[in-house]
């Protein structure tokens, strides 16, 4: 059985894939076929794809696709200063908030 993609060519376990319709990229995990036609799964959605809407990609566009969907990863010390600097945020914005608070001597009165 012979897998193609798009503009022909043999798509095989292993071969790097792009989906033509959102531009997801993966390895292909396994192929087959049906009466509907030829399938390929994918490693990062674990979905089988219509081989008539993947192309094969080169191993350098692959990686290039694969780190566009990654988040971007803090180093440690990143991190820090990231959640001191939300601390110091927090801790400013409680302190507007009770500047307004009265606390004169007037509100409270001892009853005796």
């Amino acid at each position: 059985m012979e897998v193609a993609d798009t503009t022909g060519k043999t798509i095989l376990k292993g071969s790097h894939v792009r989906y033509t319709g959102t531009g997801s990229a993966g390895e292909v995990l396994d192929v087959k076929s049906d009466d509907e036609g030829t399938w390929a799964k994918i490693d990062t959605t674990d979905l089988w794809y219509n081989s008539e809407y993947l192309e094969l990609i080169n191993q350098r566009d692959y990686e290039r696709i694969k780190l566009r969907g990654k988040p971007f990863k803090e180093s440690a010390e990143e991190e820090e200063t990231t959640k001191a600097r939300k601390d110091v945020e927090k801790a400013v914005k409680l302190k507007k908030k009770l500047e307004d608070v009265d606390m004169s001597n007037e509100l409270c009165d001892g009853g005796g």
